[in-house]
């Protein structure tokens, strides 16, 4: 079957051209591929939006314990969440040319381990959470069930890009839990004090992107009976999916300033994600899927301006300056 092709503002180079894949396998020492299995730079990336969330629902409530607690729990769901997608997915990653140096398909980690650090992050987690407050824990289940049905949802649906914006939406929900929990007077109370316009923001911001990122696997997907945008709409409608769902990322992200309070350094955070997620846009309207990586990639500094600005913003405002 010939490849659909994106030439230039729409249609130029083909779809399996983008063979690119974050998660493949670079290097052969052991340490590296279990790296790998869980993608350590998501949790790096997932941190500081837990912590934004925490000082966006108690400014004055994370301090160096409730921090390092936080940071194991993101690291115990990360873990946990990254390992099981790679079990889960491990027969049609077998299956998908694009796939098949990831660590679990190549053998440089064996099943046994995959299963033994799903484990181990998940006690991580739930650990961290208990020591945090009684709503962190009660709460805990939730956040870990988001995280681990993710690889089921494109076999049930083809709105799995939703589901994962959910998964890091949450982290920012479970950031202001382990913040404000101890202090809550109540559910209600707790549920008034979670920042979620800044919650939504992320979940669409990360929805739009795994959308177009999707495009690179539309054939596969469709061959397989997978579902995601891409498959069913084709690679323009996912690109305007993509591109709807980052608009109202933008608007979310810059209408949170006025609504938490937010000073110059987390206007400043939230203008530059949003002008970024412009770029990315102009980018694949420009270059189609060959720009996917480089859209993609730019999604790091677009986290760091988001969650960093916001964070920086409240520590700066707490120091009076």
């Amino acid at each position: 079957m010939e490849q659909p092709r994106h030439r230039r503002g729409g249609l130029t180079c083909p779809l399996a051209r983008a063979a690119w894949d974050p998660g493949r396998l670079s290097r052969r020492s052991r340490l590296h591929a279990l790296m790998r299995l869980v993608r350590i730079e998501h949790t790096l990336f997932s941190l500081p939006f837990a912590y934004a969330g925490a000082v966006l629902a108690c400014p004055r409530c994370l301090g160096p314990r409730e921090a390092a607690l936080i940071a194991l729990a993101v690291l115990g769901l990360r873990t946990a969440a990254m390992a099981y997608n790679n079990i889960a997915d491990l027969d049609i990653d077998r299956l998908n040319p694009r796939t098949r140096s990831r660590p679990l398909v190549a053998g440089a980690v064996g099943l046994r381990d995959a299963w033994a650090l799903v484990a181990a992050g998940s006690l991580l987690y739930y650990a961290s959470a208990a020591l945090l407050n009684r709503y962190a824990l009660l709460l805990s289940p939730l956040l870990w069930l988001a995280a681990i049905t993710y690889p089921h949802a494109k076999r049930l649906h083809w709105l799995p890009h939703l589901h994962l914006g959910l998964v890091l939406g949450s982290v920012v929900f479970g950031g202001a839990v382990a913040a404000y929990g101890g202090r809550a007077r109540g559910a209600w109370d707790l549920l008034h004090h979670v920042p979620w316009l800044y919650v939504a923001a992320v979940a669409l911001w990360v929805a739009g992107f795994d959308t177009y990122y999707a495009i690179m696997d539309m054939e596969f997907d469709r061959s397989m009976g997978l579902g995601s945008i891409p498959a069913r709409l084709g690679p323009r409608g996912a690109l305007w999916a993509s591109r709807l769902m980052h608009a109202a990322a933008a608007v979310l992200m810059l209408a949170s300033v006025p609504a938490y309070g937010l000073g110059p350094a987390a206007a400043a955070g939230l203008a530059a994600a949003a002008l970024l997620l412009a770029y990315q846009h102009l980018l694949l309207a420009r270059r189609g899927l060959e720009a996917v990586p480089r859209a993609f990639n730019t999604n790091l500094a677009l986290g760091l301006a988001a969650g960093l600005g916001v964070l920086a913003d409240r520590l700066l405002a707490l120091a009076g300056l």
